[in-house]
């Protein structure tokens, strides 16, 4: 089992530049899946999308207040965290009070902020504007603290199987400093530094809908977040809106999402401006890397 573990997990742990390679995925005749950048018979090409998506539509939104000719245009956030936003209007008419350029504000956690506000030029005749609306999660302000993340599991010792600049997966911007440690499914994952729980995913089994399977998103006193993805379904024991402090049982590694064997993927990033970006980040203790079983090197 260990060895079948190690040969699922330990794909892609190199040092190399930041370019995405074809995988090629083929089962043998005991019905043992494995992964390599060389095609083989009967070997197809194994797709990986960078689809770390949170669907923040429900939590973060415009709300148009409209009362006797006058539009007050409002952004809702109901997460626990603050959100930058950007807004603009396209095809205003019979409308003033318009912004002259496009808006970009951050929103405090769990509040309602009026960002503009419209009334009609000519009295009887209907108001007309189209709303362009982007937001992105945390604030870019602000320095990032140094910070060494103690082991974010209990159990062990496991091994990276895929490591920062990783050309199996962790190429994207979201990704790109991601660290994945194979570890059986079960593993005790915790909190790696004091923050709030700011969303969790727990309902998702095998592939399911979301590349990131089941994960748990925590934002830190700096403005950076640390993201646990890939765990067990139904195993998430923390809540939204949740201090958490280092050491703190969050949920149980899994096999979830765009996964190709039981892992963490554990991944720390920051609002940059308008987007998410992975940050580098080092444990305040030496990982050991497994063999690339792939490329042939053990």
């Amino acid at each position: 089992m260990l060895t079948r573990l190690l040969f699922l997990c330990g794909l892609f742990m190199v040092a190399t530049p930041a370019v995405a390679m074809t995988i090629y995925k083929s089962k043998d005749a005991n019905g043992v899946v494995s992964y390599s950048d060389r095609p083989s018979k009967g070997a197809h090409v194994f797709v990986f999308r960078d689809g770390m998506v949170e669907h923040l539509e429900r939590q973060v939104r415009l709300i148009i207040m409209k009362k006797k000719g006058v539009h007050s245009v409002y952004v809702r956030n109901d997460l626990y965290a603050p959100v930058e936003i950007e807004l603009s209007f396209a095809g205003v008419k019979n409308a003033s009070g318009a912004p002259g350029r496009t808006i970009r504000r951050v929103i405090p956690l769990r509040s309602s902020v009026r960002v503009a506000q419209f009334k009609a030029t000519s009295a009887g005749r209907p108001l007309a504007y189209v709303p362009k609306f982007k937001y992105s999660l945390g604030d870019p302000s602000g320095p990032t603290m140094g910070y060494r993340y103690p082991l974010p599991w209990r159990g062990g010792p496991f091994r990276i199987s895929q490591g920062a600049n990783g050309p199996y997966s962790h190429f994207g911007p979201k990704s790109r400093y991601a660290i994945d440690i194979a570890m059986p499914e079960g593993t005790p994952i915790i909190a790696a530094r004091d923050g709030v729980v700011v969303k969790t995913e727990n309902r998702q089994s095998g592939r399911g809908t979301d590349a990131s399977g089941n994960f748990v998103r925590v934002l830190h006193d700096d403005g950076t977040m640390g993201v646990y993805l890939h765990l067990k379904k139904g195993s998430v024991c923390v809540r939204e809106g949740q201090r958490v402090k280092v050491g703190s049982a969050l949920a149980l590694s899994g096999n979830t999402g765009n996964s190709t064997g039981p892992h963490l993927h554990f991944v720390v990033q920051r609002n940059t401006g308008l987007g998410l970006v992975s940050i580098p980040y080092q444990f305040n203790q030496p990982v050991g890397a497994l063999p690339n079983f792939a490329l042939g090197k053990q």
